[in-house]
């Protein structure tokens, strides 16, 4: 089996942080949220993996690699615009050959891992298996419709009226005869190839097509909101670890992790929390759920529930929450502002704040 991970998306709903860095990049308590599904896929058994990337093919391919640091043999695979998921699969085909696949979005996070859904596909062999869970809003996602027995007979892609309240999580199984179903696509009413459309087609073809309801934490983390409740949850998860310099002034409370090369000076950290390699805090307050990457300092401030990306610099900042906050930021004190901010700043700005 392989796996086909899809990192071609634009990111729109995390402007202006994707203007200038890939969405799958974002970090979760400082790791890309598109490694948590390699690591997954890799749990999994699954040693080839290809990997389709677009505008921003050239910050993805640096960061993962050749893909042997995590078990993995990694082919990037160009797509000229994010065309849809069944495009993906199209684009893909002389890569898949005629192999079994895991189709995995790079921006989705999944507790619990996917090797007993792939362990359950190649047992049964299906056409196809796609993973489900109950959401409040269906019309936000892909929505399937199960019969009295469970077996999946309908999809709709963001339905105005869904027939059911189970959404199509970001994770898909499928057999190669999904390359007959997305060779027989048009393009829908969006303009793209929908992965729904060629389930359904497989349907209709009397292909099986089983599902899984997961009953585990998912969160597609296409936007800010989404993006701090994953990395809250993984924070939760921490083991504590201090490896950096911490003086007899500070205070560690709870799960804290200090990376190695960091500094905290008379500064008290409530955790969940994490520090990365090469940080230096002194004299704030960093509360809980707070992800702080390499390289940044800060200073004379308070932060908690948000994510700092690498080598921003916050100074004399009263309060900072709910936060995202790009590369090479600089945020310091401005006059005449609320107490409280909540931010969500690109890459490279400078914005000035009154404490």
């Amino acid at each position: 089996m392989k796996a086909l991970v899809l990192a071609g998306g634009a990111g729109t709903r995390l402007r202006p942080i994707t203007h200038t860095s890939a969405k799958q990049l974002v970090p979760v308590a400082n790791k890309p949220v598109l490694f948590y599904g390699l690591e997954a896929i890799a749990a999994a058994g699954i040693r080839e993996i290809g990997i389709v990337v677009g505008d921003t093919h050239a910050e993805i391919e640096a960061a993962v690699g050749d893909g042997r640091e995590l078990g993995l043999e990694v082919t990037y695979i160009r797509q000229r615009a994010p065309l849809g998921l069944a495009h993906a699969v199209l684009i893909a085909r002389d890569y898949l050959g005629d192999d079994d696949f895991v189709m995995y979005l790079g921006d989705n996070f999944i507790v619990g891992g996917i090797n007993g859904v792939v362990e359950g596909f190649a047992r049964e062999r299906p056409a196809a298996h796609i993973m489900l869970t109950r959401v409040g809003d269906p019309r936000q996602f892909g929505v399937a419709e199960l019969d009295e027995a469970g077996r999946v007979i309908g999809l709709e892609e963001k339905p105005p009226v869904p027939k059911s309240d189970l959404a199509l999580v970001g994770v898909y199984l499928f057999s190669a005869a999904i390359h007959e179903a997305v060779a027989e696509l048009k393009p829908s009413g969006r303009g793209e190839l929908e992965i729904t459309d060629a389930i359904h087609w497989l349907i209709a073809d009397g292909r099986p097509v089983a599902s899984t309801v997961i009953s585990g934490y998912w969160k597609d983390t296409g936007n800010v909101t989404d993006m701090l409740e994953v990395n809250r949850l993984v924070l939760e998860s921490l083991e504590p670890r201090v490896d950096g310099l911490v003086d007899g002034a500070s205070q560690l409370i709870g799960r804290v992790v200090v990376e190695a090369g960091a500094e905290i000076e008379r500064s008290r950290i409530v955790g969940p929390a994490i520090i990365g390699s090469g940080a230096r805090i002194r004299d704030s307050y960093i509360g809980p759920f707070t992800s702080i990457a390499a390289g940044c300092a800060i200073s004379g401030s308070e932060i908690e529930y948000s994510i700092v990306l690498p080598r921003s610099s916050i100074a004399g900042v009263s309060r900072i929450e709910a936060s995202l906050i790009g590369h090479d930021v600089e945020v310091t004190p401005a006059p005449n502002t609320p107490r409280a901010h909540r931010l969500v700043l690109g890459d490279h700005s400078k914005v000035q704040i009154s404490s």
